[in-house]
């Protein structure tokens, strides 16, 4: 039977996690300049990234990790690291360079994972996982993850019509506020893992 508490409570988890409208000005940075087909594309390709990424880890997360003997607060940490070094990009203007970023498919890397597909979500899925201990609770589980990935790429693909209206000078505005947007991401991403170490020592 479908839980529908199991199922709000996950989705909001992920919403808080992973930040459907605080991702908006992020994309909006890491696409401007590319043609409204290709940013759309981009969005549904991060969701596709973020939802395959999120669904491995949901079934396969602790094998995984255990194989590659690698642990969750380090798995915070390296994301927090990769998150700070797009950041630093964002804030000193080096992606509105297009030798540096054409080639780029920023719908994988940052987009996809770790920014969607981060070691928060992650981790939450690999817990509701292993709790559902019911196909309906699993069933929950999985249509919470479905849900918040719909919810994320209607965001980013209407979050366009934005451009249109701040035109290119809102756009350099919106880079640097997403530049300072994830950098404390990262660095609040960092010190969640190293604080998990501390206490796990």
């Amino acid at each position: 039977m479908f839980d529908v508490a199991v199922f709000g409570s996950l989705f909001l988890t992920l919403f808080v996690i992973m930040d459907p409208p605080g991702i908006t000005p992020i994309f909006l940075a890491l696409t401007a300049g590319r043609p409204a087909k290709v940013q759309k594309r981009m969005a549904f390709q991060a969701v596709c990234v973020a939802g395959g990424v999120i669904a491995v880890f949901g079934v396969l997360g602790h094998q995984i990790l255990n194989y590659l003997h690698v642990s969750v607060p380090a798995l915070m940490i390296a994301g927090g690291l990769l998150l700070l070094l797009i950041a630093l990009d964002l804030l000193t203007g080096k992606t509105d360079e297009p030798k540096q970023t054409k080639d780029v498919n920023v719908a994988l890397v940052p987009l996809g994972m770790p920014l969607l597909a981060g070691p928060g979500a992650i981790v939450s899925v690999i817990l509701a996982v292993q709790k559902a201990d019911s196909v309906g609770t699993q069933v929950s589980v999985w249509t919470a993850i479905l849900a918040i990935h719909v919810v994320l790429w209607l965001v980013m693909r209407y979050s366009l019509l934005i451009i249109r209206v701040i035109k290119d000078g809102g756009v350099v505005l919106v880079t640097r506020l997403a530049g300072m947007m994830l950098s404390a991401i990262a660095v609040q991403q960092i010190i969640n893992g190293v604080t998990r170490v501390v206490h796990g020592s």
